[in-house]
């Protein structure tokens, strides 16, 4: 028990850090705006817009590949807030005010990152039905965790659990679907 509690309290001082650092950048307009956009991508219109762009032009494993989205947003969906609700790890903008960024958190709790875990399930999931797409869903998906941490919604280490149980998550989702 005492490892787990050095480990924690070492990510805990390192996030910490890192996110006073990343509060207090005065980031460039085109940056601000760009993650702006990016975290509002995240919110869930992109992955609506796709799923209906792929029910019309998505080609003959079209159903399949929205039905493993649909599963695999569901999943991340109900695994981020059980986690969230037993971690109530406080969110960075919650601890110190954030230099630039006034958005308003979707929940209370920072661990793990829903954005970030929903876009990564979606993305592994899609590209199991279109690979060509698949550097491009996961540059979306990083794009949107690094939003998360750049707007002081989430501290590295929740964003880098989200990521690494969305991967997961999307490929449990499409199996059943194969």
């Amino acid at each position: 028990m005492t490892v787990t509690r050095a480990v924690w309290g070492f990510l805990e001082e390192r996030d910490l850090r890192l996110m006073r650092r990343v509060n207090r950048w005065r980031a460039p307009r085109w940056v601000r705006l760009s993650m702006l956009w990016v975290t509002r991508l995240g919110d869930g219109w992109l992955w609506y817009a796709l799923g209906l762009l792929l029910c019309f032009f998505g080609g003959p494993q079209r159903y399949r590949a929205v039905a493993a989205e649909g599963i695999a947003a569901l999943a991340a969906i109900i695994v981020f807030r059980a986690l969230k609700t037993m971690s109530r790890r406080s969110r960075p903008c919650r601890i110190e005010r954030h230099c630039w960024a006034v958005i308003a958190p979707p929940d209370e709790y920072s661990f793990p990152s829903g954005h970030t875990m929903t876009a990564f399930a979606i993305s592994i999931a899609l590209g199991h039905f279109y690979p060509d797409c698949l550097p491009y869903l996961l540059f979306v998906a990083a794009s949107i965790g690094a939003s998360r941490i750049i707007l002081g919604m989430h501290f590295l280490t929740d964003v880098v659990v989200g990521a690494a149980i969305g991967l997961l998550l999307g490929y449990v989702c499409v199996f059943p679907l194969l």
